[in-house]
């Protein structure tokens, strides 16, 4: 066993390559092979939204939202719009992202946009379906549009949802 060690040790100290259980980290990896999107480009915050639902992340979630965020729903049955800021948002979707199985997002075609090259601001209208998975015997399917309006600072910053206006049958 003592010379298994030894043999070991030395093929690390003359190999000249650095521990093996403590190896470098990829740099080879480009960000073309990211799951993530580009945020500098509005389909990245769909890209990223549409990820953040996949794998539950609240993390990425809440990058997508800008600080001033505003959640706006119809309450039918009470015949108001109901809404709620940035912190309620990530709260409810914390929640749902811990109470549920799978979330499975599909965007479908953009309705509406009125963005300008370089703008601040832009409004999208997108259809989409989402499948929540909470078991095998308790699956909601949920259709509509995403109405959104993005903005960033200046041309060449990162776009944030600033307002959100869930049109689905949910």
């Amino acid at each position: 066993m003592r010379h298994l060690i030894a043999i070991i040790a030395a093929v690390i100290v003359f190999s000249g390559c650095d521990n093996p259980f403590a190896p470098k980290l990829d740099s080879s990896i480009s960000n073309s092979q990211s799951i993530l999107g580009d945020q500098h480009q509005i389909d990245g915050v769909f890209q990223n939204f549409k990820q953040a639902y996949a794998f539950r992340d609240s993390t990425i979630y809440g990058q997508v939202l800008a600080p001033n965020f505003i959640f706006i729903y119809r309450d039918y049955d009470k015949g108001v719009d109901v809404f709620w800021g940035r912190d309620d948002e990530i709260r409810t979707t914390y929640g749902l992202f811990q109470n549920i199985q799978r979330l499975d997002l599909v965007w479908n075609t953009i309705i509406s946009s009125n963005m300008e090259p370089d703008s601040l601001k832009a409004t999208i209208i997108r259809n989409f379906n989402l499948t929540v998975t909470f078991s095998t015997n308790d699956i909601v399917r949920v259709d509509g549009y995403a109405n959104w309006t993005l903005e960033r600072a200046q041309p060449g910053d990162l776009w944030r949802i600033t307002r959100w206006r869930d049109e689905s049958n949910f």
